[in-house]
């Protein structure tokens, strides 16, 4: 089970949430320690204080203050050691708070941190989107303003102030992507940070979580929560206190608890994806349940849909009619065992259903290498190591004719919903949160505050257009790609899983177009496809496009 936080902590919290008209939430920096325990994390009792208004923007005066602090940290003259400096602005950010001239000095030097390490000089839009998710809130930034930079500069200045930051990205690759671009900025100011990648040992992992900055995907914090929560229950408060005191007693956690999360693609993350099951499995202690699904799939083939069941393929369900539940009745009647049991046998028909029926080849997983290997539903690549539990891993594997692996059963589970409501402070970044703004409010507590561009915008955005079936769509697709080729402009093709991008990849070669296709297939290519990406007449077609349109 979870432990709340130390309760001063959770005082501290409150105290702020109860007056959101006169302080800001920026004042509360949670970190492990006395006040907040050796893994700070937000109890399932106690909701995020809500942000001010929905409209609520930055107000002009702060925004103003945080450009005007770089102005004259510039006019002053470069900073000899940015390192001091970076010490010094951190203990007035932890007496101060992210608020008031603490965060625009820290805001300040991070700003030139980057310009003097990296060649580049922050925006003031990428400084305003920096404060505001200090400040708890989603920006709405749009796709090329330096989303990447912002969140850079907004994890530097939380980790001034002593908080342990999870930058949450996409995916694996930008994951390693930025924090391996961002890592001289971090390191003037006497940080480190790192990417979490897979195939680590938890020692790797521990060590990982130790730095003040982790850049990592969802999945991979989630599924290392899960693994935390599990050794919680294997031991006692009194073992966990002195494992984070550093003596031999107990394993210690992975994580340094759920500080402070800033999310790239946050409404994907947040939303799109909040309710998707996230399953920790282990080793079946009995694997003689295979001979029982392959029964289950064997008389799942034998029926029909619509007469013996329905299918809900938007929840992935399927459900039986009372005709079905008959004949199933009859058809497991000689069986004995298990099928004897109307409960056994229903779930194990109904799993059976949805392994041929709703979880689809190509989609949901691949079959390569004599195994299956499955798709990550928010990145469109292959989920190294995972597998699904209660059976359906091996009823598809039976499907397919490979060899299953060994049976396994759910150890923990948790969804990004709740995963995200336990981080004490919750921010992010993405082009298209306006519309979810009531939403982000509600379910997180933050609002969404919309960042100005920094040049006024040129895209031109033309209507949409409806075809009466798939064939008319790729076939409109090909012709306007070969219009845009022909014009020596990139193009890039999104697709929703690897079926349809194949079946279109096929369709260009049929059209003698040349091109590069990115999905589950092809993903240790990724960055040499994505490299080129961008260059003149050059197609790209890939599954899955967040995190991938501003390289290309």
């Amino acid at each position: 089970m979870t432990e709340a936080p130390h309760r001063r902590g959770a005082t501290l919290w409150r105290s702020y949430g109860s007056d959101l008209g006169l302080r800001s939430l920026a004042s509360v920096l949670p970190r492990p320690g006395p006040v907040w325990g050796p893994y700070p994390q937000r109890p399932d009792t106690e909701r995020a204080p809500m942000t001010r208004g929905l409209r609520w923007r930055m107000p002009l005066a702060q925004a103003r203050q945080v450009v005007h602090a770089c102005q004259l940290f510039k006019a002053n003259g470069p900073v000899a050691d940015l390192e001091l400096a970076a010490a010094s602005t951190g203990a007035a950010l932890r007496r101060e708070g992210l608020q008031g001239p603490a965060l625009s000095r820290a805001l300040a030097l991070a700003a030139w941190s980057a310009e003097r390490t990296l060649g580049i000089v922050p925006r003031p839009c990428q400084l305003v989107a920096a404060a505001t998710m200090l400040d708890n809130r989603f920006a709405e930034m749009a796709t090329g303003e330096g989303k990447t930079l912002a969140i850079a500069i907004g994890a530097a200045v939380a980790a001034l102030a002593g908080m342990p930051v999870h930058v949450v990205t996409a995916n694996e690759y930008l994951a390693q992507r930025d924090a391996r671009q961002m890592q001289p900025l971090f390191a003037a100011l006497g940080l480190s940070a790192c990417a979490l990648s897979a195939g680590q040992e938890p020692q790797q992992r521990r060590e990982a979580y130790a730095q003040p900055i982790v850049y990592a995907t969802a999945k991979d914090l989630a599924f290392d929560y899960l693994r935390d929560r599990l050794e919680q229950k294997r031991t006692t408060a009194l073992e966990r206190a002195v494992a984070g005191l550093g003596a031999e007693s107990g394993t210690p956690p992975l994580m340094q608890g759920l500080c402070m999360a800033l999310l790239d693609e946050a409404d994907s993350i947040l939303l799109d994806e909040a309710e998707v099951p996230l399953i920790l499995s282990r080793a079946a202690p009995h694997a003689a349940r295979r001979a029982f699904l392959w029964q289950a799939l064997s008389i799942a083939r034998s029926m029909a849909m619509d007469r013996h069941f329905r299918l809900a393929t938007a929840d992935r369900r399927v459900s039986l009619t009372a005709a079905g539940e008959s004949w199933l009745e009859q058809a497991a009647r000689d069986l004995g065992g298990p099928w004897r049991r109307q409960r056994y046998r229903q779930e194990a028909i109904t799993m059976a259903l949805a392994a041929l029926h709703l979880y689809l080849r190509d989609v949901h997983y691949l079959v390569r290498d004599a195994q299956i290997e499955l798709v990550d539903e928010v990145t469109g690549r292959v989920a190294a190591g995972r597998v699904w539990s209660h059976g359906l891993h091996t009823l598809v594997a039976l499907k397919e004719g490979v060899a299953p692996p060994p049976d396994t059963e759910v150890a923990a589970q948790t969804t990004f919903q709740r995963l995200f409501q336990r981080y004490w402070r919750l921010a992010g970044l993405s082009g298209t949160l306006r519309e979810a703004g009531a939403e982000l409010r509600r379910v997180y507590g933050g609002g969404v505050v919309r960042i100005p561009l920094h040049q006024p915008g040129r895209r031109v955005e033309w209507p949409q257009r409806r075809f009466r079936d798939t064939d008319s769509l790729f076939a409109a697709v090909v012709g306007r790609v070969r219009d845009l080729q022909r014009a020596g402009r990139p193009v890039l093709i999104g697709t929703d899983d690897v079926a349809d991008a194949q079946r279109l990849s096929t369709l260009l070669h049929t059209a003698q177009i040349e091109h590069q296709l990115l999905d589950a297939r092809h993903d240790a290519a990724e960055a040499a496809i994505v490299a080129q990406a961008g260059r003149s007449g050059t197609v790209t077609v890939a599954t899955r496009m967040a995190g991938r349109g501003t390289d290309i």
